[in-house]
């Protein structure tokens, strides 16, 4: 929550890892408002500019009914290449997900965007370099069976079981849970929140 003086903080997500990893530095936000917004990307679209334009859009969205608060929106985009890898919908995507991972590098954008007082955005785009080993197709079978991919981009989340599969990372680990923290309070504090 924040102090008084302080602009109230409003979440736009649905995600419990970013509301976790807020708690994790002491944040609760004065509310949580989920916002829908279509995520597919549009044509010839590039995972940066994707996980920025979602990001924007979740906060705006959310920032119409909340016009006295700073609202923050986030997303994730994992990208082989040119490719955005998003949330699979069903196994047989997720596994063809982590079979084109296995053995690669991939990248993890996370963007960011806060929506003061007033209607003015501010962004923030963050870039995780993570390496998987090669996955042995008994491995992907069993990570498929646990049901931890369902819901996360690039079908596998590190901080769970997934995290057996990385070999390095380099860059912002919460970035790759969902919100780079460094990042998110940087953005809060340089516009007056104090939790």
């Amino acid at each position: 929550m924040s102090q008084p003086g302080s602009p109230p903080f409003i979440l736009a997500s649905a995600s419990p890892r970013r509301r976790d990893l807020l708690a994790q530095v002491g944040i609760t936000p004065d509310g949580i408002h989920p916002a829908e917004v279509d995520e597919c990307p549009l044509q010839d679209e590039l995972p940066p500019a994707l996980a920025s334009r979602l990001a924007e859009a979740k906060a705006r969205a959310v920032a119409v009914g909340h016009p006295d608060a700073l609202v923050l929106g986030a997303d994730t985009v994992v990208a082989c290449g040119r490719r955005c890898l998003g949330k699979p919908e069903d196994a047989t995507e997720a596994r063809r997900m982590l079979h084109l991972l296995s053995g690669r590098r991939h990248k993890v954008i996370g963007g960011l965007c806060l929506v003061t007082p007033g209607g003015r955005a501010f962004h923030k785009r963050i870039t995780t370099s993570v390496a998987f080993k090669v996955l042995h197709p008994d491995e992907i079978a069993t990570y498929l069976d646990s049901d931890e991919w369902r819901g996360k981009a690039g079908a596998y989340a590190i901080q769970g079981r997934a995290g057996a599969f990385v070999r390095q990372i380099v860059g912002s680990y919460t970035n790759v849970v969902g919100l780079s923290l460094l990042e998110t309070l940087g953005l809060l504090r340089g516009h007056g929140y104090r939790p």
